[in-house]
């Protein structure tokens, strides 16, 4: 893609966006002055869809005349509910609808699958994660692992070694550096891998925004003999994810970054068709996955489902699946190839304009190569970090900030346009001092 200077490229480049109508779908969050701002923050919360409130609205108004009748009344039908969200979120995540459940929270979701596919053995013990992971994810496997040598302790002492300084392998950069190289880590399972229980990272880092080939990374695992898995918190809605065609074990994801379904907003669990009859698994069990044919008899067995729904433990909080759904009907009318092809020219157009205000002010840390990366820019700044992103935001800007020195902005295809790439790249060469560009009206 061949960029240029000046408002007219990203007047032309939105008009010809196939995508620039999916913005008035959406409530833009407002600067100071009550104006829409220029919101690069979906990496962190997207905005809140506009068919939302009377889709909410259309479930409480069933509660209030029904009540226990909307369970299985049109127009609300809770009993099945989850079932009318899975065919949409496999598609997001390229997984069988067999495969997917959408169900609990991020973290909690994590510990339930962890607890099915982390079983360490006196030889095979370690987890494989990366360097800057998001903490959440660090406490949950530290604390994983500190359960499992607690229960082991007064049985045997072959849980002594189970610690989480001796099962914790962090892959760190290079001296120098501050994205991972795939060869490093390749080289880490190659020499590691027969002692490696489990390998689970984020599908893109938090941090450095930094995109991981899982394909390779499940390749390499799976030849030595790992379980591999992905917090794919920042990846779904933001890259292209084939997650049965990768033959990835297990995977987790929130919903309310890039999919817009609101702080907090119920999560989602991929697991591969081959665990799903694996009776060798350890799995917390709860009443909603039992079989839908025998949950009301009420049995002292349960006959969990043979599909990803086995992991399901309570009935569904129906008021936090409704954002999902909403969020998810947008993405299917507009399709994550669209969303991929826009969200890498928004990305690379963002990267062309920072690089030319040739400066050593600040850095970009994200890959440089678009398949390396989703729709997130990381900027360290030399200098004054925190001033300049306060600075930002009392001009509109919306993105996030990250201790010690980093703002992070993220494109996102459905509601940000060129216009705002390049006015944020006027506003943001002004905050640190550069003024020999030209300040040029952005409609």
């Amino acid at each position: 893609m061949k960029y240029e200077h000046g408002v007219e490229f990203a007047k032309k480049m939105d008009a010809e966006d196939p995508l620039k109508d999916f913005r008035n779908q959406f409530h833009i969050p407002q600067d100071k002055e009550g104006k829409e701002s220029v919101y690069f923050c979906g990496n962190s919360l997207g905005p809140m869809p506009k068919a939302l409130p009377d889709a909410m609205k259309e479930q409480m108004d069933g509660w209030a005349k029904m009540g226990v009748e909307g369970h299985w009344t049109k127009p609300c039908e809770w009993m099945p509910i989850h079932e009318t969200l899975t065919k949409q979120a496999a598609a997001i995540v390229g997984g069988k609808d067999t495969e997917v459940v959408v169900m609990g929270t991020l973290t909690a979701n994590l510990h339930h699958l962890m607890i099915s596919f982390y079983n360490p053995t006196p030889d095979r013990y370690k987890i494989l994660y990366e360097s800057n992971a998001f903490p959440s994810d660090r406490y949950a496997i530290a604390s994983q692992i500190d359960m499992m040598a607690k229960k082991l302790a007064p049985f045997t002492d072959k849980g002594s070694h189970l610690t989480p300084d001796n099962a914790m392998i962090e892959i760190q950069p290079r001296d120098g550096e501050v994205t991972l190289r795939m060869e490093d880590i390749e080289k880490i399972i190659d020499e590691q891998g027969d002692e490696i229980a489990m390998i689970m990272i984020g599908g893109n880092n938090f941090y450095t925004g930094q995109k991981f080939d899982m394909e390779r990374i499940t390749e390499k695992g799976h030849e030595k003999g790992c379980l591999v898995g992905f917090d794919l918190a920042h990846s779904v809605g933001n890259v292209e994810l084939k997650l049965h065609e990768w033959d990835v074990d297990f995977a987790c994801w929130c919903p309310y970054k890039y999919l817009n379904s609101g702080a907090g907003g119920i999560s989602a669990i991929y697991i591969h068709e081959r665990h799903h009859n694996n009776t060798a698994l350890p799995r917390l069990m709860g009443w909603w996955g039992n079989k839908p044919s025998t949950r009301f008899e009420m049995r002292h067995k349960a006959e969990p489902f043979t599909t990803a729904e086995a992991w399901q433990m309570s009935n569904p909080p129906v008021f936090s699946m409704i954002p999902v759904r909403v969020s998810l009907d947008i993405f299917m009318e507009a399709g994550m190839d669209n969303i991929v092809v826009k969200s890498k020219k928004l990305t690379g157009y963002l990267e062309f304009l920072l690089d030319s205000l040739d400066t050593d002010k600040f850095k970009i840390i994200t890959p440089r190569d678009p398949d390396q990366r989703g729709a997130q820019l990381s900027i360290i700044m030399k200098e004054n970090g925190k001033e300049i992103f306060d600075s930002l935001f009392d001009a509109g800007i919306i993105g996030d900030w990250r201790h010690p020195d980093c703002i992070r902005i993220a494109p996102a295809p459905l509601f940000n346009s060129y216009q705002d790439i390049y006015k944020f790249s006027l506003i943001f060469a002004e905050t640190i001092g550069i003024d020999n560009i030209s300040k040029e009206n952005v409609a």
